[in-house]
Formats: C-alpha cells, sequence, structure tokens
C-alpha cells in the first residue's frame, strides 16, 4: 500500500566535482539561456560528478540554480547571481529495459533517443529540441509534437532520483507515495519533518500543462518534482517508460491556401486517429503529431533561405501549412510506401494507412502539393523538420540583432498557450487582431493537433517588447476564458509576464499554495530563487 510519508537517505558519491569556479571567462558561457533573458550574472559554477557534489554545492552556497542544456525559453535556465550546477558530466544511459530506460540527468535527448533505437525501442513524448537534458525534460514537463497521441513528459516518467534543498536524496517511485487525505506529503529529513501542503488549486484538464505545480487530491509524489523547474529539488537520474517498438514515421508536409480547408482537415484527421485507436484498424490512419505555420513563418522561411535550401518552396498563395506525422506499422518498407502514393487514385489501389492518408489529402485538393518523406528516407525527414526549426531559428536570429544594433533590452517576446481545439480557430483569430491593432511584426506556430499555440513577436524597438508583452497578457486571459492555459509546455521560469499569467490561472491564493509548499521543502529559499515565482 502506498503511504504520505518518505524518508531522504544520504548522498553517495565521491565529491570530485564540487570546487566552484569562478573564472569569469568560464562563467561567460553560461550567462544567457535560449529565452536571451537579459541580465545573466553568477556567482560560480560547479560541474557536479555526484550526488555529493551537488548536495556539497547546496551547503556552501546560498542560491543554486540547476542547469542542463540551458535551452529554456523563460528565463529558467538564466542565472541572476546563483551558483550554477551543471548536470552534463551525470551523462550515463544506466539500463535499457524491455519496456523502460534508466538514465541520468545530463543525457541529452538525441543520445537517448539513439540508443533506444539501436535497441529497437521507442521514447515518443521527447520535445523538438534534440539537445535538450533528461533532467530538464522532467524538471520542465516538456512535451512535444506528439502530445496528441502520447502525452507530455509526465505521463512516460516511473522513478527520479532527487537532490533536495537539505543535501538529502529521495529515491521516488511512482505509485510509492501518495497524498494523505488530508491533503499533505511527509518528507523524513535528519532532524525535521517537512510537512509539503497539496496546493489547492484545480488545474484545468488539458493535453499539456506546464504552469506551476501539479495539483490533486490524490496526487502522487512523484508529480510535484516534475514540471516544478528546479525549484523543489535536483533531478539527477530518472526513470522512463518507452515502447517496445517503433513504429516506420511517415512525414507530410502540407500547404493550404485557405485556413478554413487547413482546419477541417486537421479536424478530421484527429477524428480519424482516434477512430484507429479505437476500433484498432491496422489499416486505419494513425496520426501522432500535426504541427503548423502561418504566412508570417513560412515568410521568413524565404527571408532566410531556409525553405530552398531544404527543398521545398511553398505556393505564394499559402496562408498556414501542416507537419504531419504518420506512423505506418513497423517495418514498413521505402518502396511499400511509394507504391501506396503513387496508386492513392486508382480504383483498385490497395487499402492501406499511408493510401488513405493520401485520398484525404487528394479530396482536400492539397494531394499535389505535397511534400512526403517516407520510412528510411532519413535525409528528406530531416529537411522537413529543418524547415519546422527553422522558423523559431529565425525569430531568435532577428531577436538576437535587434538587441545587438538597437536596444540591449530587447528580449524574446513570445507566448505558449493552450486551448481545447474545439476553441483554437477562435483563439488565433483573437491572437492575430491583437497584433495587428498594435501594429507588431509577429509569426504564429505550433501543435495544432493539441490546441497550443506559439505566438512571437518579432520586436523591431523596446516599445515593441513592451507592446508584445500587453499583447501577450491579453491573450492569456482569452486563453483562459476559453478554457485553456496561457502557459503550455515551456514552462514559467523568471519570465514576468508568464509568472503574471501563472497568478492570473490560479489566483494570488494559489501562488501561495506554491510558495507554501517551496518554504516546506527550502525553507532557505537556495534552490532556483526567482525562479515560477519571486522570492518570499
Amino acid at each position: 500500500m502506498p503511504g504520505w510519508s518518505i524518508h531522504s537517505r544520504r548522498p553517495r558519491g565521491q565529491p570530485r566535482g564540487a570546487i566552484i569556479a569562478r573564472d569569469p571567462d568560464i562563467l561567460a558561457s553560461f550567462l544567457e539561456d535560449a529565452a536571451h533573458f537579459p541580465g545573466g550574472h553568477a556567482s560560480g559554477l560547479v560541474v557536479a560528478t555526484s550526488e555529493t557534489d551537488i548536495a556539497d554545492a547546496l551547503r556552501m552556497s546560498s542560491a543554486v540554480l540547476p542547469i542542463g542544456a540551458q535551452s529554456s525559453l523563460t528565463g529558467g535556465a538564466t542565472p541572476m547571481g546563483d551558483v550554477l550546477v551543471s548536470t552534463s558530466r551525470l551523462n550515463h544511459i544506466i539500463a535499457v529495459g524491455a519496456d523502460s530506460v534508466r538514465v541520468e540527468a545530463g543525457v541529452a535527448l538525441a543520445d537517448l533517443l539513439a540508443v533506444l533505437e539501436a535497441a529497437g525501442r521507442y521514447y515518443p513524448p521527447a520535445p523538438t529540441f534534440a539537445g535538450a537534458f533528461v533532467g530538464g525534460m522532467v524538471a520542465t514537463n516538456a512535451a512535444g509534437a506528439a502530445t496528441f497521441k502520447y502525452g507530455t513528459t509526465r505521463d512516460w516518467v516511473l522513478a527520479l532520483t532527487v537532490v533536495l534543498p537539505s543535501g538529502g536524496v529521495l529515491d521516488i517511485e511512482r505509485g510509492a507515495t501518495r497524498a494523505h487525505p488530508d491533503g499533505y506529503f511527509d518528507i523524513v529529513l535528519p532532524g525535521r519533518v517537512a510537512r509539503l501542503p497539496v496546493p489547492r488549486y484545480r488545474m484545468p484538464r488539458l493535453a499539456k500543462l506546464a504552469a506551476g505545480y501539479f495539483a490533486d487530491p490524490e496526487m502522487d509524489l512523484i508529480d510535484l518534482f516534475i514540471g516544478s523547474e528546479g525549484t523543489l529539488g535536483v533531478i539527477i537520474e530518472a526513470t522512463l517508460r518507452v515502447l517496445p517498438r517503433r513504429p516506420a514515421m511517415c512525414l507530410a508536409l502540407v500547404p493550404f491556401a485557405d485556413r478554413d480547408a487547413a482546419f477541417a482537415f486537421v479536424r478530421q484527421l484527429r477524428d480519424t486517429t482516434r477512430n484507429t485507436w479505437r476500433t484498432a484498424d491496422a489499416r486505419g490512419i494513425d496520426v501522432s503529431a500535426i504541427e503548423h505555420m502561418d504566412a508570417r513563418c513560412l515568410a521568413l522561411l524565404r527571408e532566410e533561405g531556409v525553405d530552398r535550401a531544404n527543398g521545398f518552396v511553398a505556393p505564394q498563395a499559402t496562408t498556414i501549412a501542416l507537419l504531419v506525422t504518420i506512423e505506418l506499422p513497423p517495418g514498413t518498407r521505402a518502396d511499400q510506401a511509394y507504391d501506396d502514393i503513387g496508386r492513392a487514385r486508382e480504383q483498385d489501389a490497395p487499402d492501406t494507412p499511408l493510401g488513405r492518408f493520401c485520398r484525404s489529402l487528394d479530396a482536400a485538393g492539397v494531394l499535389d502539393e505535397v511534400e512526403i518523406a517516407v520510412p528510411g528516407d532519413r535525409v528528406r525527414a530531416e529537411q522537413l523538420l529543418a524547415i519546422r526549426e527553422g522558423v523559431p531559428d529565425a525569430v531568435n536570429q532577428r531577436i538576437g540583432r535587434a538587441k545587438r544594433s538597437i536596444d540591449g533590452r530587447i528580449e524574446k517576446t513570445a507566448a505558449d498557450m493552450i486551448v481545447p481545439f474545439d476553441r483554437l480557430d477562435e483563439f488565433l483569430a483573437f491572437c492575430e487582431a491583437g497584433f495587428r491593432r498594435r501594429g507588431l511584426d509577429s509569426a504564429v506556430w505550433g501543435h495544432i493537433s493539441d490546441g497550443n499555440l506559439h505566438p512571437n513577436v518579432i520586436p523591431r524597438s523596446m516599445a515593441d517588447v513592451e507592446s508584445g508583452k500587453a499583447a501577450i497578457l491579453e491573450l492569456g486571459r482569452e486563453a483562459i476564458r476559453l478554457g485553456g492555459s496561457p502557459l503550455a509546455e515551456h514552462g514559467v521560469g523568471r519570465n514576468a509576464v508568464k509568472q503574471k499569467l501563472l497568478e492570473e490561472l490560479y489566483g494570488r491564493a494559489g501562488v501561495d499554495d506554491m510558495r507554501r509548499v517551496k518554504r516546506a521543502i527550502d525553507p532557505e529559499w537556495k534552490l532556483a530563487p526567482g525562479v515560477v515565482f519571486a522570492n518570499d
């Protein structure tokens, strides 16, 4: 039977890396995360090689910020005077089993996926950035393109090892420690018991949610640490669920001249795919992800030459492009896929998943414009994925140039919001109208199959940044009104707008509930202070 109490243990390992480096030249490369959050400065760096290294860093420092790949888009991995604790050398894949993998926190996603592929295994809820570290993925409850089918990181975490602010270590297994009926957990530490209250707010039930601490009356302790953004403990090891077989993957880049037609196509694919899951139809269409890019995104690709470099130039009339991931039976060969595509319009064409997909494209009037990467064509698949990644890269490059040449205060001004799919078109129209009313240059992309949008301002001045922040607050309130969340998959971090949106979502009382959890486990407020919410 699960209990609500758990004992910490002493840290293990030799303290080989806990020397705090303070050389400014060394620290310089760690002062900014992917958000270009301004003002980063650190008082030191520890490159940890053991639990003891991390525990010693916490003992010796008044403010510690754990970092992985520093791919955060919220400023959550930008130090503000903290001692940085890097997990980059905790990078061992410990064991690959039939249905799970045990890894250290510093394992990069690309390395994890490569090892799993070699073993015939598959970890599907991976975020789009292959350089992300596992520890950071767990700490932010990372989600990616395939959430529509596979959920978020939380759904795949079986166990964690976490170094607490006290220096003690917890080994947490899913299902072993659940909240007391009166709404708390007890963590037994040397000399005291930390009683962690379960937050009382109710989280919206959405495909993605990265909005502060998880809360549910009967919650599992492991879920409190998943998505807590390094504020409650330093994740150093994780056991993740994996699938025993990897499906064959097919990517399709689909341009639409009419946005309503694109939404209708997405709606049809979602419904058809869910029917395939329900009926277990071996010939049914099985889509795991649908992503989208708006007309401004496509213009950015043209301006940067990314589309031509990757062999895809969208028709000029395109207003939205979809990137669809179709899963086919394991072992599907390229020649089989090409045959299905080539015969899709024939009356006696074989009834296959890819054939059905092509016929749905034909019915939508877009089959002749589609670019498809069939199973096994890694080069074409990488090109189509590069087109998708070229959009945020182009926006970030423009932000960097504006910061260097116009105003050093310019920063990334973007949102990460989710609404129920049936309200997405309404929300997108609201978003576009808000940016247009303010005269802002913007690009919107995201995971359309989840109802998840990433509206990004492309600032040309500091005034655009300020106006963009106001627009994002307005968007967040509208997302909440529509039954969604203003914080979907990137977390909160140090971003003042996102911290305000967290309060808009749960109210001040909800954020105070989070502070009570933080205070119970970290009374000195030393771990990632200022991340998720302002210091106590």
